[in-house]
């Protein structure tokens, strides 16, 4: 019967699709973990772990950058970006804004979840957009004041088969 009911549950969920690989659990803050959120300012120190007594392993300066949160430990957030690389980050160093980056070669981005769609733009490899909304493998995007739709495949900043409104 309790597996019945996680499995129901987790149907419930409109705004996120579970994977074998990203099972959905909560942190103590309450929220999803994984997910994804983006850093809020232009420099974010990276700490070796969850306090300030913790050396500063490196630092971000691109605000808006995704980042996937991957525990949770008082006001502190372990995240792993783009690269693998894992670390803590103070919560208030964080937005819920939905970021993502464009990967690994230039991409077009189309006027409907469609690649038969016309294209609406080309975004370099790192090119940062905010996310508008995701929908059954497709995310739509804002570059530069231009929306358009890619593949889930072709960004990081949302979860496998994630639905973002």
């Amino acid at each position: 019967m309790t597996r019945l009911f996680c499995i129901l549950l987790f149907s419930l969920l409109p705004w996120q699709h579970i994977t074998a690989q990203e099972a959905l659990t909560y942190g103590p803050s309450g929220l999803p973990i994984p997910r994804f959120v983006s850093l809020s300012a232009n420099k974010v120190n990276v700490r070796t772990g969850p306090g300030q007594q913790y050396p500063i392993e490196w630092v971000y300066v691109r605000r808006g950058y995704p980042v996937k949160v991957i525990a949770e430990y008082g006001n502190w957030r372990k995240i792993r970006d783009l690269d693998g690389t894992v670390g803590w980050i103070l919560h208030s160093l964080l937005s819920g804004r939905r970021m993502a980056v464009i990967l690994d070669q230039p991409r077009l981005l189309y006027a409907q979840a469609s690649t038969s769609a016309p294209p609406v733009l080309k975004a370099e490899e790192g090119v940062i957009g905010q996310i508008l909304r995701c929908q059954k493998g497709w995310c739509q995007l804002r570059i530069s004041g231009l929306k358009g739709w890619i593949s889930q495949k072709y960004i990081w900043g949302s979860l496998h088969r994630e639905s973002i409104n």
